[in-house]
């Protein structure tokens, strides 16, 4: 892995802002001229400079205000992230009044927009400066700072030469997000991957902006983290995975430190444990969670809706109960997602709804909110159950009248490990085929058909594993869909493929520096 993805220092306070996944930032006014540059997501404001930018120097220093180690940490990340590209040290990070030649600025202060994740950027030949109201505003403009930078900054064997500077262009940039809930969805029980994957998947959505990772932790195939009142869930039941391979689980020590390294980078962890179907790994561990008294067999293949708890027997809801405490008690942020889709067998609607009201009633008392796919909408929820509408078909109206909040995750636009078309050699196409202008192509709000974007608060990007055996599977399937879809969850008005088509071909050389496994769609015009 390169240094540009994994020097972070810890940012105590940017959990990201699906945290509390407010309503959709007011949108900034129209931009008055079109955008020269090649920034992934697009920018609210984007103003080219005069001038050959700023280069950085052997002096060049990064300063912060005294007394903020938020932004002291983050300075120190870009410290590293230059490493000695520029200079035979890196750049020193500096506490006090910055000077004013030779200097990056990180500083806190009032700006234009009020929105917690908004930031400006100027670039000067004299200066970098980069203001936000909130450390994590700042923290997304040194994403953009980074794109702004010579592509072979990223790599870890870039060595100072004075024939290739490390300029970035003269510019004035002011940008905030158009959803708070900015996210992604990777399936860890189908194929299990390892802490450092998960830390590698979570690097590379900060670089563009996204801030939500929704961990899926259990299915029929797998179950993926430690239940110490539960031993045998991950002892027994994170065995296998599909394919028939060893599978594995997370100690409860593990799932901790990708809950801190997340927040470091601004990523809120969302854990995701499915029910009442989906659960035959469950099932397979313990013989009293089904109704008969029998323990399933391990599940290696990718059919769906075929399992399901006993919803009558007292156990099951013991076993829900201390599963939702033990992770919670591990996880800051506010939501617990149960799951709630395809029970396709074994329940009754009634049953059902019963089930997921008393599930609701287990989360909230564990201190959460729940969040569960668009089948949920059946039952009486509470408000601060979050609807992720998933099924192209199946407008999410029911929830919207509910008063309930919507994460979109449509299977046919959002769904990264659909093919990209019939020749891709991973993924599946039940719902589409999805290559890279389909994936960017869509509105949010437009496909919702008259839900109020208030209730729409933000995007999420799922990926299953049922062919992705390996972080490179799972780098091919994500980019540079990816990036799309970052731009459509922060970047507001229409899409234009064609001037986004060679934004994202320019990242080409970064994600190259940066050992991205990406699909080289033949609809992008890639450099």
């Amino acid at each position: 892995m390169s240094r540009g993805v994994t020097a972070f220092a810890a940012i105590a306070l940017l959990a990201g802002a699906c945290a509390r996944a407010p309503r959709p930032a007011t949108p900034a006014a129209a931009r008055s001229k079109p955008m020269q540059h090649t920034l992934v997501p697009r920018p609210t404001s984007f103003e080219p400079g005069t001038g050959d930018g700023f280069v950085v120097s052997p002096t060049t220093a990064i300063y912060v205000p005294a007394g903020n180690e938020d932004l002291l940490r983050i300075g120190r990340f870009l410290s590293d992230w230059i490493g000695i590209a520029a200079a035979p040290m890196p750049p020193r990070v500096d506490v006090g009044t910055p000077p004013p030649r030779d200097a990056i600025v990180l500083q806190l202060g009032q700006i234009a927009e009020t929105a917690g994740e908004a930031y400006e950027l100027t670039v000067t030949a004299e200066r970098i400066v980069i203001s936000s109201r909130y450390a994590s505003g700042v923290f997304y403009g040194v994403q953009t700072l980074r794109q702004l930078l010579p592509p072979f900054v990223e790599h870890e064997a870039t060595r100072a030469d004075a024939s290739r500077p490390v300029r970035a262009p003269a510019v004035r940039i002011s940008d905030s997000p158009r959803f708070a809930w900015r996210a992604a969805m990777l399936d860890v029980a189908r194929h299990f991957f390892s802490v450092d994957d998960v830390k590698r998947y979570m690097d590379l959505m900060a670089l563009h902006k996204l801030n939500c990772l929704h961990l899926h932790l259990s299915d029929d195939q797998g179950w993926r983290i430690e239940i110490k009142s539960w031993p045998n869930l991950a002892l027994e039941g994170g065995k296998s995975e599909v394919g028939g391979g060893t599978g594995g689980f997370y100690t409860q020590q593990d799932y901790s430190e990708l809950v801190a390294y997340g927040r470091d980078r601004g990523i809120t962890l969302i854990p995701e444990i499915e029910m009442p179907s989906h659960i035959n790994a469950a099932l397979a561990s313990y013989a009293e969670l089904n109704c008969d008294g029998v323990a399933r067999q391990r599940y290696t293949g990718i059919e769906v809706g075929f399992s399901a708890v006993c919803v009558d027997k007292d156990v099951t809801y013991k076993f829900i109960d201390d599963v939702v405490r033990e992770i919670s008690a591990l996880t800051p942020g506010p939501y617990f997602h149960i799951g709630g889709d395809e029970v396709r067998t074994l329940l009754t609607p009634q049953q059902y709804i019963a089930f997921i009201e008393r599930a609701q009633s287990i989360v909230q008392a564990n201190g959460k909110e729940m969040i569960g796919w668009d089948e949920i909408a059946s039952a009486q929820l509470l408000k601060t159950t979050v609807v992720q509408h998933w099924r192209p078909d199946s407008p999410p109206a029911q929830a919207a009248a509910k008063g309930n909040r919507i994460v979109m995750s449509l299977a046919n636009r959002a769904y990264l490990d659909m093919q990209y078309d019939p020749s891709s050699p991973i993924g599946l196409h039940w719902a589409a085929y999805i290559d890279v202008p389909d994936a960017y192509n869509w509105d949010p709000v437009a496909v919702a058909k008259g839900i109020p974007e208030s209730t729409i608060v933000g995007l999420e990007a799922p990926l299953w594993t049922e062919t992705a055996a390996s972080i490179r599977d799972v780098e091919w399937l994500a980019f540079p869909r990816l990036a799309a879809l970052a731009e459509v969850a922060w970047s507001r008005g229409e899409r234009d493929w064609s001037e986004f088509a060679p934004r994202l071909a320019a990242q080409a050389p970064r994600w190259t520096a940066l050992g991205i496994n990406f699909y080289r769609s033949p609809k992008v015009p890639w450099r």
